[in-house]
């Protein structure tokens, strides 16, 4: 197993260092973003290859969580190609005080960083695929109810995720929309239904890894990816810049849930 998981690390470091090159001969950090997914996926995919015999379990998890990586990949590259650098690495550029001091400050704070985070991140994927736990009790080959919870939760997420992206891609295109804060469908129920939907999504594919044989080591990835969506990188990051672009944010941040769904007050 940790051979495996060694090998899946250095390809995903390749594979972000290529990115790397590619965003500084574009001049623009932001494909990272686009790539957040698919390298998030990668790993499963590389754990399966590998394995000489593929368990229910195993060829779910990778499934799942490709259906996931390219979705929102896909998304991402859709909304994001032509439009030029996200501000925060215009930002991050501009404290760097240059092209060439940013160009290695992203190899290690943006690119090599994501990779460290993608990776620990996905664990439950990788080592998931490996064995049964002995704690359940059910024959290897078959799922349990910790993984039929996971699955549920999974669907759970993925649809607050696309759904979510769509609602608010199909808003932004009616010109009737231009300036105005998307509160509707989803939006009226969660702040952030597609942050949301990336903690569901990695809590039920840890539940299902959790029925392996060494799933327990994983619990702790999604916990990471909870607190960079709601602490760091996501919720925090995103509702400074949504507080000083719309004046009816802060209405709006005390009519809707920050991230659980929860009905509107009134």
């Amino acid at each position: 197993m940790l051979q495996i998981i060694a090998i899946n690390f250095g390809i995903s470091l390749a594979a972000f260092i290529a990115l790397w090159a590619i965003s500084v001969k574009i001049r623009n950090a932001s494909i990272v973003d686009i790539f957040w997914g698919p390298t998030c996926a990668l790993p499963a995919l590389m754990t399966w290859l590998q394995l000489g015999h593929h368990s229910l379990r195993a060829t779910l998890l990778t499934a799942l969580v490709l259906l996931w990586g390219m979705r929102l990949g896909l998304y991402l590259f859709s909304r994001n190609i032509g439009h030029g650098e996200d501000f925060r690495y215009v930002r991050m550029r501009e404290k760097a005080g240059g092209d060439k001091v940013f160009v290695m400050r992203s190899l290690t704070h943006v690119f090599i960083l994501q990779c460290v985070i993608s990776f620990f991140v996905s664990l439950p994927v990788q080592i998931g695929q490996f064995g049964v736990s002995p704690w359940f009790l059910f024959p290897e080959g078959e799922l349990g109810a910790l993984a039929y919870a996971g699955i549920a939760i999974f669907a759970i997420g993925l649809i607050f995720e696309a759904v979510g992206d769509f609602q608010l891609q199909q808003f932004k295109k009616d010109p009737a929309n231009k300036g105005k804060l998307m509160d509707r469908g989803l939006w009226g129920w969660t702040r952030h239904p597609n942050y949301f939907g990336d903690a569901a999504v990695w809590t039920g594919l840890t539940l299902i890894a959790l029925e392996s044989q060494w799933g327990f080591l994983t619990i702790l990835s999604p916990a990471l990816m909870i607190y960079f969506l709601y602490h760091a990188s996501g919720k925090a990051l995103l509702e400074r810049s949504m507080s000083r672009r719309y004046p009816e944010y802060e209405t709006y941040k005390k009519r809707v849930s920050g991230f659980f769904p929860l009905p509107p007050s009134r």
